[in-house]
């Protein structure tokens, strides 16, 4: 998929069922730059790996975003509205089909950090932000440096 069609179909309808607050410019730029990051909007399923969706959510992530305090309620709200049982092993499952509940737990997992999101533009702070919230395994930052500022572009 590319940018404007990951943003028309799957980060707007997510956004729209989330809490408005969770709404933003910035948000929408992690989003796009981590989805850039994880998957290039290329793969649902991790090759040789466990995780799934474009941005690559592997059980035990899915698992931190249902029992966290600040993200619990509007995902038990999004998995209603996307008519899924609130399990983790459930959502874990549906995001590798489900882009719009992918992008919601993506959003989800950055809300759960009590830092606010950077500002749109601060590479650095994003890619602090991106590093503790999603934890990548192999962390490449030369891949963030050409690809941020994609995700940017496409913010225009």
């Amino acid at each position: 998929m590319t940018i404007s069609e990951i943003r028309k179909a799957a980060i707007a309808p997510a956004m729209a069922l989330l809490p408005g607050s969770m709404n933003s410019p910035a948000a929408e730029l992690m989003l796009l730059a981590i989805g850039l990051q994880e998957s290039g909007f290329r793969s649902r399923h991790q090759q040789g790996g466990p995780a799934h969706g474009y941005w690559q959510f592997e059980l035990a992530g899915v698992r931190c975003v249902l029992q966290h305090p600040k993200s619990q309620a509007p995902l038990l709200a999004l998995c209603k509205a996307r008519k899924l049982a609130a399990s983790a092993p459930e959502i874990y499952r549906a995001l590798e089909f489900d882009d719009i509940l992918a992008a919601g737990v993506a959003r989800l997992l950055l809300w759960t950090d009590p830092a606010p999101l950077p500002a749109p533009g601060d590479i650095e702070a994003s890619w602090r932000y991106y590093q503790r919230c999603w934890r990548p395994g192999r962390p490449r930052y030369d891949h963030w440096n050409d690809l941020y500022p994609q995700a940017m572009a496409a913010m225009s």
